[in-house]
């Protein structure tokens, strides 16, 4: 049982990485204190192209982008995730992958997870063509990990349109799920709201959603609308539009009870298909 505050940040993230962190720290001292967990967008540090994702991936565990957050994590006594960076894959030195990484209050690096599904599509907005393999090898796994809220399942974004992949965390012992997102401003208003509302329905568990919002660069535009959702579906906490962050008390101590009056997981004739889990606990 846990009741805690999450922070969650709404940026407007562009290609200066220093205007960017210094945008996650003045929103971390404005919702402090009594933050334990502190959640970041989609492209948090850096939300530019292809050319200057290379120029600035990391390796997982070394860099400046990391030690930056490392610091930040110390100095305020908070686990921050960062929803995704550009790293070096592990498979193949000349690729990247959209990483979320997940570091403890002591700076330690506690998980990482390498986003699973690619935002290859067309849509029908100034952007038009997004081609996210092009630029990032796919995830190969999902990971779960023990935090001071509760036992965290991590996703980023696009992966919010599989539930496939939910249902795994949650038989993986997900009790909050995080979904750090950059959508279109034309995806999220049709969309957002729907598909987290039913991800945390479904799943019986906290979702907890920072997002991107605003102009990035010539074309791109977010949608924004921060939010948090319990495992009823009723939203607790949402952002519109402002670029500030949005404080949430979570509990999950009802949760358990409505697990056990409607046993969706012992009913489900359909088992999640885990692709190769990797699970971490603190």
């Amino acid at each position: 049982m846990r009741k805690s505050n999450v922070a969650l940040l709404q940026l407007c993230s562009g290609d200066n990485i220093r205007a960017n962190l210094a945008q996650i720290e003045q929103q971390i001292k404005q919702l402090q204190p009594h933050v334990k967990l502190v959640m970041t967008p989609e492209n948090a540090l850096l939300f530019a192209d292809t050319p200057v994702y290379y120029k600035n991936a990391e390796t997982e565990g070394s860099g400046p982008l990391q030690d930056a957050i490392r610091e930040m994590a110390i100095r305020y006594g908070v686990w921050i995730l960062i929803g995704s960076m550009p790293l070096v894959s592990k498979d193949d030195p000349n690729r990247l992958t959209a990483s979320s990484l997940l570091f403890d209050d002591q700076g330690e690096l506690k998980a990482r997870y390498d986003k699973l599904h690619m935002f290859d599509v067309d849509v029908a907005d100034s952007h038009g063509h997004y081609r996210e393999s092009d630029t990032y090898d796919y995830g190969k796994h999902i990971t779960v990990v023990d935090t001071p809220v509760g036992r965290l399942g991590m996703t980023i974004c696009y992966d919010l349109r599989f539930p496939g992949l939910f249902q795994a965390l949650r038989a993986q012992g997900a009790e909050l799920i995080s979904i750090p997102a950059a959508f279109t401003r034309v995806t999220g208003e049709a969309h957002w709201e729907i598909l987290l509302r039913a991800r945390a329905i479904e799943n019986q568990c906290w979702v907890l959603a920072p997002a991107q919002v605003g102009r990035h660069g010539a074309t791109r535009r977010t949608w924004g609308h921060t939010m948090a959702i319990d495992p009823w579906g009723t939203i607790v906490g949402l952002n519109a539009d402002t670029v500030e962050g949005i404080k949430v008390h979570v509990d999950t101590s009802g949760m358990q009870k409505l697990r056990e009056q409607m046993p969706v997981m012992q009913h489900n004739r359909f088992q999640p298909m885990l692709i190769n889990p990797q699970t971490k606990s603190e």
